[in-house]
């Protein structure tokens, strides 16, 4: 039986029964490791450029935890807050954790919040890894 690793990058709270029905569904039975990146992303542009993430910060930690608690009794799980920026809060985790595929926890496009859509889908087709969005309730 391979290990599966799974890097879930959570920008929004998710229900924790879709979150394990993907996870199961995606490793086949298998066993699966999971990686789980919540970006401090709730930031308007000023609060990024003065530097202020203090809040966003802790809203990345509550999300990190409630995914985190979500999936803790299927498979191993690791849980961290992540650059502001989506994409590099991806490529960071990949240093550390080679992933076989990403699962994007997020609010719907059109709810989504501008370090959230600025530049995410590029980097994440430059990765070349399969990738699952799961849309979450609108904010």
């Amino acid at each position: 039986m391979t290990t599966r690793k799974l890097l879930v990058v959570a920008t929004a709270p998710i229900d924790g029964e879709t979150l394990r029905r993907e996870v199961r569904e995606h490793t086949g039975g298998d066993e699966a490791e999971v990686r789980i990146v919540a970006p401090a992303a709730d930031l308007s542009r000023l609060e990024w450029l003065a530097g202020d993430e203090d809040e966003a910060r802790e809203e990345a930690a509550r999300v990190a935890g409630d995914v985190s608690e979500a999936l803790d009794e299927d498979a191993p799980v690791e849980a961290e807050i992540g650059d502001p920026d989506p994409a590099q809060a991806i490529e960071d985790a990949l240093r550390t954790f080679e992933a076989d595929e990403l699962v994007l926890v997020g609010p719907p496009q059109s709810e989504a919040g501008w370090l959230e859509q600025g530049g995410l889908d590029d980097a994440v087709e430059r990765l070349g890894l399969p990738v699952t969005r799961l849309e979450t309730r609108p904010r």
